[in-house]
């Protein structure tokens, strides 16, 4: 007996995208299969699909993982850089509380985007929550459309709310 993770594999579909390309692709904001397309029309809005290869990006599921692990990591950088400079030298206290506030805030906001995309591009890689076929392959000369869906209105079973 043979339990099948994923569905078996089209011949009309281009093979997936190995862990470690995926997910570089998606920490730069590029599509995690073809790595041409962008991955965020917004700062932390994902794009509905490739403008590229027309990978579907609408039903990723990112939820909660993105922000914990940035957390984890500033926390652990400027936790350190805290320690080093509070135990190494004599600042004062107005300089503390005004650059490892701002420290923590500018690399939060600066790695929130890039870890999103890497966890959609772990995703693709493991065909997780709505990547589990890959887009068809394009023929010689073929290109895909614009940015078909972008606007609320055009996105399937949201209505024009």
């Amino acid at each position: 007996m043979t339990i099948e993770a994923f569905p078996p594999p089209d011949a009309a579909a281009a093979p997936r995208t190995p862990l470690a390309p995926a997910m570089g692709r998606g920490f730069l904001n590029r599509c995690p299969h073809c790595g041409k397309g962008k991955l965020f029309g917004r700062f932390l809005k994902v794009r509905p699909e490739c403008e590229a290869c027309g990978l579907a990006f609408a039903e990723h599921r990112a939820d909660d993982l993105p922000p914990y692990l940035v957390i984890f990591l500033v926390g652990h950088i400027v936790g350190y850089l805290v320690l080093e400079v509070e135990m190494g030298y004599d600042v004062p206290l107005w300089l503390s509380l005004t650059v490892w506030p701002l420290l923590t805030l500018v690399l939060a906001l600066g790695l929130l985007q890039p870890v999103k995309g890497a966890v959609i591009g772990l995703q693709y890689a493991f065909g997780m929550h709505g990547f589990g076929v890959a887009p068809p392959v394009l023929g010689a000369g073929e290109k895909r459309g614009g940015e078909a869906g972008t606007r609320a209105g055009d996105a399937p079973g949201l209505g024009n709310a």
